[in-house]
């Protein structure tokens, strides 16, 4: 991070001295979010993403993310402030998406809610989401109890919980193998209790990629235990290890839009949200990069219509960017879906940026492409924006470079032909190589790439 930050004492006050949120994170010197403490490979990254579509894979989510314990009378209602998303009646052992909205519609952030006794319950993902719902839970006055348990980045010690996956179209059968007596039966998004090896276990149905799979969760003492049994009884069903490297491009198949540009910096509203938050916060830390260029940190945001949660939004209560939603819903500007990259022009941009001459291109990371925290390439159709390109990167599976992006709804359908300007000359990061902009032929698809099959499975 920029240590001439931390003389600051808030994020206002150094939006203030750096002149605003564009010009703070375009100066950023932060790479992609950290995958900490898992290795890069374990075998090698493509064998890895193959792993999690043919036999079985094992990914340790141990290390990276923030879980937010909260627990108290008023956990509900400071859920159903911040979290813009259905919760129901939301009983012990279920999961929800908790997804939150700034004041005027934008997304902040979206994180995984596990209820996981009477009054607990476990946020994880990203800092940014348990950040937002601990500054609502702090200025609103609720009767609830916060414990932090920071991403391995942020701290040193141990995690309190280790969180293992299990993905693939063998998952069932080793969960099924591993599991001491039965293995119950547990529907999409709920938690289920059982033990391996004596140690008593939740997991979390769900799934990626079209295919079953499971979240496992327990106390740390029992990771290592837990991790050889899956490991041993995985051989015959060929489970890999994933690791640093693959890990992220889960997102590319299963739609997921990763830690969008947080609607956090321009309104307002948010005032009192940036002069609580300190300079070691992610979101004062965090990078902007990429070839879309705008002087307005708005034209950075997604909102959570167009990034595809607009069914899961409760309209029948009130949450912060309720009326904002509420008029976006009607006539949405964009779609998320998958680009496919022209393999031609990804070939001619990662040789010109090795090899290359006077027209030397940016560098495409393998397999995750993008080298920001908050990454934006600018989509265009006609000489003109017609979207904006998120998280970028390689797919074995699809045996191509693709890239989760914003496209305006007239050219959403699957097909449609675009292209992807890939570059950001003059770059003030010292970390961006000198490079020109290089435009990257894309054909749309669907969004997920690969359609699920796991609430009927």
């Amino acid at each position: 991070m920029d240590h001439s930050l931390m003389k600051f004492e808030n994020l206002e006050d150094i939006l203030n001295a750096t002149g605003g949120a564009v010009s703070l994170l375009r100066t950023s010197s932060t790479g992609p979010y950290v995958f900490p403490v898992v290795p890069p490979e374990f075998t090698n990254w493509r064998d890895e993403q193959l792993a999690w579509q043919n036999t079985c894979a094992l990914l340790d989510m141990s290390y990276h993310m923030t879980d937010l314990y909260l627990k108290g009378p008023d956990v509900m209602a400071l859920l159903t402030k911040v979290g813009c998303n259905r919760f129901g009646s939301f009983p012990i052992n279920r999961g929800k998406q908790i997804i939150a909205a700034s004041h005027d519609g934008y997304l902040i952030g979206d994180g995984i809610c596990f209820h996981t006794s009477d009054d607990v319950y476990r946020v994880t993902g990203a800092p940014v989401i348990s950040d937002w719902l601990q500054f609502n839970a702090e200025i609103g006055k609720y009767n609830v109890d916060l414990e932090r348990d920071e991403t391995v980045a942020f701290r040193g010690g141990e995690p309190k919980v280790y969180i293992f996956q299990i993905q693939g179209p063998r998952a069932l059968e080793l969960m099924r193998e591993v599991t001491e007596g039965k293995l119950p039966d547990i529907g999409f998004f709920q938690i289920g209790e059982f033990s391996i090896k004596g140690r008593p276990i939740r997991a979390l149905r769900h799934g990626m990629a079209g295919v079953p799979g499971f979240e496992l969760f327990g106390p740390w003492k029992d990771a290592q235990i837990i991790k050889e049994t899956l490991e041993a009884t995985g051989e015959k069903y060929q489970l890999r290890k994933i690791g640093a490297l693959a890990f992220p491009t889960t997102t590319l198949e299963s739609g997921w839009m990763p830690l969008p540009c947080p609607a956090i910096y321009h309104s307002k509203e948010m005032k009192p949200y940036r002069e609580w938050m300190t300079p070691m916060h992610l979101e004062v830390m965090g990078s902007l990069g990429g070839s879309l260029l705008s002087d307005s940190i708005v034209d950075y945001y997604m909102d959570p219509i167009e990034v595809g949660y607009g069914p899961l939004i409760d309209f029948n209560r009130d949450f912060i960017g309720r009326d904002a939603l509420a008029e976006k819903i009607k006539n949405p500007k964009r779609k998320k879906v998958t680009l496919v990259w022209n393999e031609s022009d990804v070939m001619d941009v990662i040789r010109s940026s090795l090899f290359g001459g006077r027209n030397k291109s940016k560098y495409i990371n393998m397999p995750l492409g993008g080298y920001s925290t908050f990454q934006c390439d600018e989509v265009i159709k006609n000489g003109q924006r017609a979207g904006m390109s998120q998280c970028v990167g390689f797919s074995a599976n699809a045996e191509a470079m693709l890239s989760l992006s914003l496209i305006n709804v007239e050219y959403s359908e699957p097909g449609t032909e675009v292209a992807v300007r890939w570059g950001e000359p003059n770059s003030r990061r010292p970390t961006v190589e000198v490079n020109d902009v290089h435009e990257i032929r894309a054909k749309v698809a669907p969004a997920p790439f690969y359609q699920k099959t796991i609430k009927s499975n």
